[in-house]
């Protein structure tokens, strides 16, 4: 599983002009891309990684900031470019594997009282963030 985590002060995601989910304070901004075999060990050290990476302004991870996340899927993020021009995304998982992966990060950071803003799976999305600073991590599972 990998995630980019960018620090922002606000985000949102938009589907055929209608926003679907927004954060309005500082959070992160995580695009999650799943690979063919993430299960629950994947899922569940991810969601840790968001939850207690000590990443917004003063040291604090969202845990300790209640502060939100909003969490947008991302196959791309297992796109190959080495060869030719056009990418290859055989390495990222499909549907009936990544969406409940998904769902299933979302699910765990919720039930540690994060507060989850998503886009939607597999829709064509315009995603719109303002930074804080220049950080954004990439974080891998394996």
């Amino acid at each position: 599983m990998r995630a980019v985590l960018q620090r922002v002060l606000s985000a949102s995601v938009s589907v055929g002009g209608e926003v679907v989910g927004a954060i309005d304070e500082p959070g992160l901004l995580v695009y999650l891309g799943v690979t063919h075999d993430d299960g629950d060990r994947e899922i569940a050290w991810t969601a840790g990684k968001i939850r207690d990476l000590r990443l917004l302004r003063e040291e604090q991870s969202v845990a300790d900031a209640g502060a939100p996340v909003l969490l947008i899927s991302q196959f791309t993020l297992y796109g190959n470019p080495r060869k030719g021009r056009r990418p290859t995304w055989n390495a990222a998982a499909p549907q009936p594997v990544s969406e409940p992966a998904y769902d299933a990060v979302c699910a765990a950071l919720e039930r540690d009282g994060i507060r989850v803003e998503r886009g939607v799976f597999g829709a064509d999305m315009q995603v719109a963030s303002v930074g804080d600073g220049p950080l954004t991590l990439i974080v891998e599972s394996s």
